[in-house]
């Protein structure tokens, strides 16, 4: 699949590269309490990712499912990888794979999204970061958050999200527990502070 807002920086919105901070309001199940880090906007759309919501799944089991490695192979692995977290990106194509991570690593087919973060969803970045080849930083997401023309500035609009500048550490921050709070918390505000009739923050 291609992303047509990823390819066309020539149009940036005004949320690309931030987070945005889903209000206690929000009436989605699939983004109650998610921070979502916006990877493009522009009036064609937004898309980006939730890097607060975990999987299921584990990078081993990626791994075996794409038959990059067998089941003893797998025996054998060093704890980080076992160990690299899968993340739940969002409700559209949750079956495909996305890798987040800094530009020390470049696939054939990976996309700058900011001037230190890439995006490639092909398997060479999930076999590299196997092989620990990969990215120093990175965060593999299932599934991704899109919005179409104009539908994530009404949402904003309607006091669905709060949005602030996007932060690496965050991004990368695998400690998933309390997330949604250390956002909040970049912006000088709590979880208390909100009520779901609040004006923008």
């Amino acid at each position: 699949m291609t992303f047509p807002t990823l390819g066309d920086k020539r149009e940036r919105g005004f949320l690309d590269g931030q987070f945005l901070i889903a209000m206690p309001g929000m009436e989605d199940g699939n983004f109650a309490r998610s921070v979502v880090y916006v990877c493009a906007h522009s009036a064609d759309g937004a898309m980006g990712f939730i890097i607060n919501r975990s999987q299921q799944i584990s990078f081993v089991d990626v791994l075996l499912h794409l038959k990059m490695l067998d089941e003893h192979d797998a025996i054998l692995l060093p704890e980080k990888t076992r160990a690299f977290p899968i993340l739940s990106g969002g409700p559209v194509e949750t079956g495909r794979g996305f890798v987040l991570h800094s530009d020390d690593y470049t696939g054939d087919s990976s996309i700058p999204i900011s001037d230190d973060i890439s995006l490639t969803a092909t398997l060479d970045v999930v076999r590299a970061i196997s092989e620990d080849r990969g990215p120093s930083r990175a965060t593999m997401m299932l599934g991704y958050a899109g919005w179409g023309a104009g539908q994530l500035e009404a949402e904003i609009a309607g006091n669905g999200w709060l949005n602030c500048p996007a932060t690496e550490e965050m991004i990368f921050d695998h400690c998933l527990e309390g997330k949604y709070e250390r956002a909040l918390a970049t912006m000088g505000i709590s979880a208390a502070m909100l009520s779901t009739d609040a004006g923008h923050a």
